[in-house]
């Protein structure tokens, strides 16, 4: 099986927290190809200068969750109250 690496921007922010293992997640819109296997370049950008710091973190995609707002039934509700994304550990 063919693994890609995909290169992905992430605010300083989020990079501290994947850098020092607290935050073990990603939050992506589904506008790109990914699958379990996968290995992510996480490179940090700065919205500020709107520039990359240079920074870089790789981590394997190790599992997937793809779903739209309404596959719950629950669309209008999502759009008002909004989501969690809960890490459990």
């Amino acid at each position: 099986m063919f693994m890609a690496t995909i290169k992905k921007k992430i605010w300083p922010e989020y990079f501290e927290l994947v850098s020092s293992g607290k935050k073990k997640f990603e939050l992506r819109l589904a506008d790109f190809d990914v699958n379990e296997g996968d290995f992510l370049i996480l490179e940090e950008w700065d919205p500020k200068s709107k520039e990359y710091t240079g920074r870089t973190i790789e981590k394997k995609v190790s599992f997937l969750l793809k779903f739209k707002l309404d596959d719950f039934g629950q669309e209008q509700e999502i759009k008002e109250k909004g989501l969690f994304v809960i890490q459990l550990d």
